[in-house]
């Protein structure tokens, strides 16, 4: 059965996912870029940082924050999928069914080739760019209504394969850059579930 549509449901959590890959070998890799926004909005929260813990029921990890914690007057759930990208979505839509979250409410990051490095876009709906974390995550709820946040990553040197160079880490001047990056992909994220 497909998610609800509807824009927003006051009572329900705000739910954020970071896509990436699993384990310790891919930590670091362009593909993980969602995964260090996630990292950002858990070190945001109040009054202490939060942490991520396994929920078995959706094969993810998860950080529930209260109210205030994060946004004013909304609950959010922190998550990253604990299989990897291409299967995004199973894990995805069990968190939306288990709280409750409509598409409206969903945020998915993931990182985007076809932007440069530092720039960050937030589009309600839409197509999946051919991003194989989104198809799944679309296929999988139903419907393309939700909300994603692209974290460029921009595109890969010379003949190198797209899917080569997602799966490889970060310049070191790349590296340097990405907690400007995340910082401003986290502020994206919150000005725009706040808003609604």
């Amino acid at each position: 059965m497909p998610v609800s549509v509807s824009a927003s449901a006051p009572d329900s959590p705000v739910l954020i996912v970071g896509l990436g890959n699993p384990g310790p070998q891919y930590a670091g890799t362009r593909h993980n870029a969602g995964v260090l926004v996630i990292e950002e909005l858990l070190d945001r929260a109040t009054p202490v940082p939060a942490q991520l813990s396994a929920h078995k029921r959706t094969n993810t990890e998860v950080a529930e924050l209260a109210a205030g914690r994060l946004l004013p007057a909304r609950r959010v759930v922190l998550a990253r999928t604990r299989g990897y990208m291409n299967v995004s979505g199973v894990p995805v839509k069990a968190l939306a069914d288990y709280f409750g979250v409509p598409a409206g409410d969903i945020y998915v990051v993931y990182d985007e080739l076809d932007l440069d490095l530092g720039a960050v876009k937030l589009r309600p709906g839409g197509g999946d760019h051919g991003h194989n974390g989104l198809r799944s995550v679309s296929k999988s709820l139903g419907t393309r209504e939700y909300n994603k946040l692209a974290v460029g990553i921009g595109r890969p040197p010379g003949r190198m394969a797209p899917a080569d160079y997602v799966l490889k880490p970060f310049s070191r001047r790349e590296a340097e850059e990405l907690p400007i990056v995340a910082a401003d992909a986290a502020d994206e994220l919150l000005r725009a579930a706040g808003s609604v």
